[in-house]
């Protein structure tokens, strides 16, 4: 069971909140204790998560530590131990307990990876302090140096998570996380309350998890290829079965893309089309050992491409002569607005949101709505946007 010791209660306007100097913790490392400490954590309202992984050359997360806490117990729980975590990933889509995390996004990618699952209902405090007016992509050191006076040593945040055993300060570094963030907690509920932006938090939430756990597209993969806009379309064919190839070697192998082949090695082979291996050998876009390990296959690849049904071009909106004086007009009154309403210009007003929405406009508005002509965002600006002459 969890010990917390030299707890000092201190007084935050209204409400009391705990500042600890050392935590103790139950460190989860078998099925038995594992399964106790679930049947408690179901009857909790709130759970804190977090996670500790590894990622350097590898395409998905190693996952070295999970940390849960429920303003009782805290645990950190050995997912290199402990092989069977089905029970406890159930937790996170039990919809009676708030799932409470802090920038999530590659939280949210372990999940899926591990527990084929995603946190619902879901409370990111980094989306809620920049909801609430505390500011935009706040870390969670600075979040609670802010709101607790805290200060957090993040010395252990680059550290070897698959190691075993794991040290002491990574333990404390680890629980950490999750204690002060369960402090946090009600502050920013009350500020989201007050202002009426509680559902604004979850909204964002259901948003983040959304597809998550849909199965690898494989056929669209050379879509995210970095300068695939330049190609033609049958440039792009060979782009298509370039970039699947590598997806599928790279899954295969458990390594990240670009550890497979760059980039800017796929367009170079797109372009030029080499039919032998001299001259993909001759090609300075690949490096010595691209081509030494994956030249053969490159090519052979190359020959399965489909150059009847060819991929359409990558429309590149902000080519269009109209695009920067639409942009510039969106932007206007989206930050005007950002302004009135107090939302921070990233939320509302980012280039990707701007991008998005006339994309769709000049698309005849054929495809899903885009984001900001969603939720909380479509009441703040739809007539806003109506209103524009693009």
């Amino acid at each position: 069971m969890v010990d917390i010791l030299q707890c000092h209660l201190f007084s935050l306007g209204q409400l009391d909140v705990w500042r600890i100097d050392l935590l103790t913790f139950e460190y989860i490392s078998d099925d038995a204790a594992l399964n106790k400490l679930v049947e408690q954590y179901e009857q909790s309202e709130v759970l804190v998560l977090d996670t500790e992984f590894v990622r350097t050359r590898t395409y998905y997360a190693k996952l070295g530590l999970i940390q849960a806490y429920d303003g009782q117990s805290l645990a950190l729980i050995d997912p290199v131990a402990i092989k069977d975590l089905s029970r406890f990933w159930a937790l996170l889509s039990n919809q009676n307990i708030v799932k409470l995390v802090h920038s999530c996004s590659e939280d949210l990618e372990v999940f899926a990876r591990y527990g084929q699952c995603q946190p619902s209902p879901l409370f990111d405090s980094q989306v809620a302090a920049a909801i609430a007016g505390e500011g935009y992509g706040l870390g969670y050191a600075k979040l609670v140096a802010n709101k607790l006076e805290v200060e957090i040593d993040k010395g252990e945040s680059r550290t070897n998570w698959m190691a075993r055993p794991l040290s002491e300060a990574q333990l404390q570094y680890a629980a950490n996380d999750v204690f002060y963030l369960y402090q946090l907690y009600p502050l920013l509920l009350q500020s989201l309350s007050e202002q009426n932006r509680l559902d604004w938090v979850y909204e964002e939430g259901e948003r983040m998890t959304q597809g998550r756990l849909a199965e690898i597209n494989y056929e669209d993969a050379y879509i995210k290829v970095k300068n695939g806009f330049q190609l033609n379309p049958k440039q792009l064919a060979y782009l298509k079965v370039l970039a699947r190839w590598r997806l599928e070697k790279a899954l295969a192998k458990d390594l990240a893309l670009g550890f497979v082949i760059k980039d800017h090695a796929l367009i170079a082979l797109a372009k030029k089309q080499p039919k032998s291996l001299d001259l993909l050998m001759q090609m300075n876009e690949l490096t010595p050992q691209e081509k030494r390990i994956h030249g053969s296959s490159l090519l052979k690849v190359m020959e399965e491409v489909d150059l009847v049904n060819l991929p359409e071009t990558i429309d590149v909106i902000a080519l269009k002569p109209s695009y920067k004086s639409a942009f510039k007009a969106i932007k206007a009154c989206l930050l005007e607005l950002c302004e009135h309403h107090k939302v921070p210009q990233e939320l509302l007003a980012s280039k990707r949101h701007i991008h998005e929405y006339l994309k769709w406009i000049w698309g005849g508005k054929t495809d899903h709505a885009p984001l900001i002509l969603t939720g909380w965002r479509r009441e703040i600006v739809q007539s806003h946007l109506d209103g524009l002459k693009l």
